[in-house]
């Protein structure tokens, strides 16, 4: 018996496609994160970058549950003394970078370290419908109809 290691010559990238459109930001988060982890593939190894290639779209019309919307906040600090600044997900959903919400929420479930910076540029998140990835031949990825749960439309 030998016992098989995955090399970098063996990880096979493909590409993904998810329409986030009333889709619950967590839970699509976490199916993300996954696939950028290569955490879904049989050969993943936690020390080498094994996933796939993910495009977003519709990133405007995400949902979030309860009272998020309003009473989440993100913060931030600009390095100066009293220079935090703070957020919530309606201000950036209705601004002019919405897409910032799902790349936050993904953000924050890859380790912080190089390799998971480096799997955050497999990431490419578009607010609207089009986006200039078809050239690879993206598969569709329907999170939404995994779970009843995943999806919101009263919201």
């Amino acid at each position: 018996m030998n016992t098989y290691a995955t090399k970098p010559s063996d990880i096979e990238r493909k590409w993904y496609v998810v329409d986030a459109q009333g889709v619950v930001l967590g839970r699509l988060a976490a199916e993300i994160s996954k696939i950028l982890r290569g955490k879904h593939k049989p050969n993943y190894v936690p020390n080498l970058d094994c996933g796939d290639y993910v495009v977003v779209i519709n990133a405007d019309k995400v949902k979030l549950t309860g009272k998020k919307l309003t009473d989440k906040v993100y913060y931030k600090h600009t390095g100066w003394v009293g220079g935090i600044k703070e957020t919530t997900p309606a201000k950036i959903l209705e601004g002019r970078f919405p897409e910032r919400v799902i790349m936050k929420a993904v953000e924050r479930m890859i380790t912080r370290n190089p390799m998971g910076r480096q799997q955050m540029t497999k990431l490419k998140v578009y607010a609207g419908e089009n986006h200039p990835h078809s050239a690879q031949n993206p598969e569709v990825l329907d999170i939404a109809s995994k779970n009843p749960k995943n999806k919101r439309s009263a919201l």
